[in-house]
């Protein structure tokens, strides 16, 4: 069942933002996300959280900048998802920036997920130790890795964990940790992407290398203008779904703001001219939906290395090159996931729509770079938390599967997987992630324990009220602002995890539908005088005559000629 429900807007809040300049539309939705003044919609730079701020930035560049100065080997290790690609870039290209060419060398190895797994481990620490490596950095991993730090230290590495995903009870030996939600960390964003943890230790080598005189003749070393690394920031921290508190909405704008002015990598550009997307329109849709998908896709079925590759290059035919061949991947990675969602489908007419608070699903011919996805579109189309399972590559019938769970409001995943966990001692071999998203490995002979396990943890965790799917909007949209301008407004503002993207809701009368490719409601609405065309992707019920929509507002281009649309979320028939 899903609830449409208007967001209170305190007026006097709006009619304050109003007076101090801010548009009557935006003033109503920003009022109603919690913006109390003007102030706090200052993007600028200058408004970030200043570097010393993050727990152990000071070290860490301390660290990197005795490796740049003893001209040691700096080996960051990825993680395989834009987050962690995204971020393996900032490194290498800060890096290798301040490095100069007086010797140190910054390289980088990512794990294939189907053979190594996730996080630093003792194997990718063996594999590491191939290259030589003085010092490794983790990038969006490292925080979960006792075993693999241990192992770096009887090989004589140092390390230096960047993270921002959720500690365990014990925290890895490693030289220096920095990661905004470690114990003791005052740090006030505890929602940093791992993208954004990286950017602030390179904020934080460059003040550092800037004291000791670094930068001039005498190294023949720039100091970068890290600025240019927004981009990359901005894609990183809104394709990994993290929460757009103030200092992450300054982050991405900043990024936003380079796209549109056609300050962008190569790779950035070329991932924008393979999804067929202007950059100079950039927006937080962009890099959610268009942008972040094709460089997932390389982790999801190949080696995110490829993906790096492209967000570290400077030559712009090259990072053409591999901008297509991950649009290929993505291509490949819908029908996977399009074959999945039939199957996961068989599996759930077996599940009552309002049987279990909780869903677990297993086929053993679904794709494991794939499952995130498929636990995804599950959690919407039911509204319930969700785990889907896939065996690795090597497994046999009794061997493990690994599984990606996607949440709902109400239930912190990573927590109940600990419940879990605490329960069954044994049962999950590894797990790890954060409040919406979260991973777990278990043996297949398990699975059915885990399923029964995990929903009696989301039984006693999740209110009945939390299992009502609400969509919050931002009440009706008068008839005046139905048009290009304001949806451009819109798109011009940044959105995300909480912090969501405008939803507006009327009623409408249907006077024509038809439906497109099989799978997409195709609609012409009246409301008073108002005419407008509207359309609902994979649409799941048939409209009567009269509609109650939520819906954002968009801009339909269609043989040049562009025009207002709506892009319906939900409908209700009224009659």
């Amino acid at each position: 069942m899903t609830q449409i429900k208007a967001r209170p807007v305190p007026p006097r809040v709006q009619w304050q933002l109003e007076q101090q300049g801010v548009h009557p539309l935006l003033a109503r939705i920003y009022a109603a996300r919690g913006i109390q003044t003007k102030s706090e919609l200052d993007y600028e730079l200058a408004a970030l959280i200043p570097p010393a701020s993050l727990t152990h930035a000071d070290t860490a560049a301390a660290l990197l900048a005795d490796a740049i100065e003893a001209q040691a080997r700096i080996l960051i290790v990825a993680d395989y998802d834009c987050d962690g690609a995204t971020a393996c870039a900032v490194g290498v290209r800060a890096l290798r920036a301040m490095a100069g060419d007086t010797g140190a060398s910054v390289d980088y190895l990512v794990p294939n997920r189907f053979t190594y797994g996730y996080g630093l481990s003792p194997e990718i620490v063996d594999l590491a130790a191939t290259m030589n490596p003085d010092l490794l950095v983790t990038v969006d991993n490292g925080i979960a890795s006792l075993a693999g730090v241990a192992r770096a230290g009887e090989l004589g590495i140092a390390t230096l964990i960047t993270d921002h995903h959720l500690p365990g009870d014990e925290l890895p030996a490693a030289d220096c940790i920095v990661n905004p939600n470690q114990p003791g960390c005052g740090f006030p964003s505890k929602s940093l992407a791992g993208v954004g943890v990286m950017f602030y230790v390179m904020l934080a080598l460059r003040a550092e290398l800037r004291a000791r005189g670094w930068f001039g003749e005498a190294t023949n070393v720039k100091e970068p203008n890290l600025a240019a690394l927004l981009d990359l920031v901005a894609l990183g921290t809104v394709a990994d779904v993290v929460r757009l508190d103030r200092n992450n909405r300054i982050l991405v704008d900043q990024g936003l703001k380079r796209m549109r002015a056609g300050r962008l990598t190569p790779g950035v550009r070329a991932l924008f001219r393979a999804a067929g997307r202007d950059p100079a329109k950039a927006g937080s849709m962009d890099l959610g939906f268009m942008i972040g998908p094709r460089l997932n896709a390389a982790g999801r079925l190949a080696d995110m290395s490829l993906g790096i590759e492209a967000l570290i290059t400077d030559d712009d035919a090259r990072a053409l090159n591999i901008a297509q061949e991950l649009d290929k991947l993505n291509r490949e990675r819908k029908d996977i996931e399009s074959g999945m969602q039939e199957q996961a489908l068989v599996h759930l007419e077996a599940i009552s729509e309002t049987e279990g608070p909780a869903i677990a699903l297993f086929d053993p011919d679904w794709h494991q770079g794939v499952i995130g996805i498929l636990a995804s579109r599950i959690k919407d189309k039911r509204h319930r938390p969700v785990f889907a399972f896939a065996r690795g590559d090597e497994a046999t019938a009794d061997g493990e599967l690994k599984g990606s769970g996607r949440s709902i409001p109400g239930l912190h995943l990573r927590d109940a997987l600990d419940l879990v966990s605490k329960r069954a001692p044994g049962l999950l071999k590894r797990f790890g992630g954060h409040a919406m998203a979260a991973g777990a490995t278990i043996m297949e002979a398990d699975f059915a324990r885990f399923r029964e396990l995990f929903a009696q943890v989301a039984d006693e965790l999740l209110a009945p009220a939390d299992l009502t799917r609400t969509l919050e909007t931002d009440g009706s949209l008068e008839e005046s602002y139905v048009s290009i301008n304001t949806a451009r407004l819109l798109d011009d503002e940044v959105w995300g995890q909480g912090f969501p993207a405008p939803l507006f809701e009327d009623e409408f009368t249907v006077e024509n539908q038809r439906i497109l490719k099989d799978k997409h409601l195709k609609l012409r609405l009246r409301r008073g005088e108002m005419r407008i065309d509207a359309i609902q992707f994979n649409f799941s019920g048939s409209p009567g005559t009269t509609i109650r929509a939520a819906y954002r507002l968009s801009v339909n281009e269609y043989n040049g000629v562009q025009s207002p649309q709506l892009l319906i979320e939900h409908f209700e028939n009224c009659r």
